[in-house]
């Protein structure tokens, strides 16, 4: 009920949500793990709040999915009018045909089921807000604001964040680790919970954070 179109039409709506949540918690040094765009949520609000947030951890992240230039995000311009036309057409034929194509892994399908079943819960008409938010983002200066320790975690095969996505957010965050996890797809959280969680203890129990 507190969803708001035009505060949701950026991703800054989304980092005033969680420097809202740690000011309520009066949280300090937290460490924010945001997975694909989320982690771009968590870059914006470091930026934001310094000293609530002390630690990022990236997820597949991916500061730009559109191709320009040099920079490969993964997507053609068209690519992303047509994902979108698709999405707002027909979004629970969408969920149902892209869920399985974002976690890859062609041999579990009850991870495609799961990922299916998130997003057909969720209200169509702010689904449809986020993706036309993800997917036209640029956050890619805003890699240069961070401070912070920060892991990045990519697969080794991403059809939405491809590893030269990895390498240049990992280029681009001064002091940053990156660690490629032996996993498929774009959701290692689900396909690789074990290998995702011990990457993300090992820095912070490192002298990294």
């Amino acid at each position: 009920s507190a969803w708001q179109e035009d505060r949701y039409s950026s991703l800054d709506g989304y980092a005033r949500d969680l420097v809202e949540v740690c000011e309520e918690l009066d949280l300090r040094d937290a460490v924010v793990v945001g997975h694909s765009v989320s982690a771009m949520t968590g870059v914006l609000a470091a930026a934001a709040a310094p000293g609530r947030i002390g630690a990022l951890v990236m997820v597949c992240p991916s500061p730009r999915y559109i191709d320009e230039d040099d920079y490969r995000g993964g997507f053609s311009a068209e690519d992303i009018d047509e994902l979108l036309e698709s999405l707002e057409s027909n979004y629970l034929g969408w969920s149902a045909a892209m869920a399985p194509v974002i976690m890859g892994n062609p041999d579990r399908p009850e991870l495609g089921e799961e990922l299916t079943n998130s997003f057909c819960a969720t209200d169509p008409d702010m689904a449809r807000v986020f993706a036309r938010t993800t997917f036209l983002s640029d956050s890619r200066k805003d890699l240069e604001t961070v401070t912070v320790p920060t892991l990045i975690l990519e697969c080794e095969q991403d059809v939405i964040a491809p590893r030269e996505v990895g390498a240049y957010v990992h280029a681009a965050v001064k002091g940053s680790e990156l660690v490629t996890l032996d996993a498929v797809g774009h959701c290692p959280q689900l396909s690789a919970p074990e290998a995702t969680a011990s990457a993300i203890r090992s820095f912070l129990s490192s002298g990294a954070r």
